[in-house]
């Protein structure tokens, strides 16, 4: 959003406020103001009013903190926070017209129990996750791009993953370049356990003319016996006449394995590098 329209709505919600609290002054000296004879007419009119007046006032407070969420949450759950906090603003906009129109507390009462209750059967595991998304959002077991095991519970077994993206109904995790979407409510009953990445190896090498990056790393994959997770990454860096500058990159299975596969890459660059480099 741009800093203008957030600024507008700023400026629209503060002015708002107080025009909602002034037609509520009014209905309450309608006697005075308009005599007995207009109750009704008025009643109805201030119940337009409030109702008109709560949802653009729930409208400006969406997009005036839109901004501060987008920086604490991801896109979509920043969204879906703004939905709630537009929808919880017109239903109290909505409770206040009606009793302002004359309909009972107790049909009030009545009737928003029984579509509670209907609508928690109806979405009773949407509701749990919705719940349960908000917790892991509150207590932060995991952010976004840490690498995690999932155990027991509802999975069956195991699931190892990278945190994508945290949301309000799923927690997305990123598995071999595959995305799997996990339950929030799944997540407040498994264990969680953190993968923390070992330190690995980082080398910059300039090839020999003639020496091709798959030469490199078909030669790694041949000549390093530490096991490594995935595979010898090489990355073209950069271009210098007839040869190549890489970046060379390994990762240990075993972090107490980091310094031999360091040794190893060493020995096995070593002949695909220009003396000196």
């Amino acid at each position: 959003m741009s800093r203008r329209a957030v600024k507008r709505a700023r400026i629209k919600s503060v002015a708002l406020l107080p025009l909602l609290v002034g037609v509520l002054v009014i209905y309450h000296f309608r006697g005075d103001l308009f005599g007995d004879d207009a109750d009704t007419a008025v009643r109805w009119l201030t119940a337009v009013a409030v109702v008109v007046l709560g949802w653009e006032l729930g409208r400006d407070i969406e997009r005036a903190l839109a901004p501060p969420l987008l920086d604490r949450l991801e896109p979509g759950t920043a969204g879906t926070m703004d939905f709630l906090l537009r929808l919880l603003t017109m239903l109290a906009a909505i409770v206040v017209a009606l009793r302002i129109a004359g309909i009972a507390p107790r049909t009030l009462a009545l009737g928003g129990a029984v579509t509670a209750v209907i609508v928690g059967l109806a979405a009773q595991q949407t509701i749990g996750h919705l719940i349960a998304g908000t917790v892991l959002l509150t207590a932060h077991p995991f952010r976004v791009g840490e690498r995690v095991r999932l155990q027991g519970g509802p999975l069956a077994g195991s699931l190892e993953g990278t945190v994508s993206m945290l949301g309000l109904l799923y927690t997305t995790f990123s598995s071999g370049g595959d995305p799997i979407l996990v339950p929030n409510a799944v997540l407040l009953n498994v264990a969680i356990v953190p993968l923390r990445e070992p330190t690995g190896v980082d080398l910059r090498a300039r090839l020999r003319a003639g020496i091709s990056p798959m030469d490199v790393e078909q030669h790694l994959s041949e000549h390093i016996s530490t096991p490594i997770r995935g595979g010898p990454r090489i990355t073209l860096e950069e271009l210098d006449g007839d040869e190549v500058i890489v970046r060379i990159g390994a990762t240990p299975l075993n972090p107490a394995e980091g310094p031999q596969l360091a040794s190893e890459v060493l020995r096995a660059v070593a002949p695909f590098v220009r003396a000196g480099d």
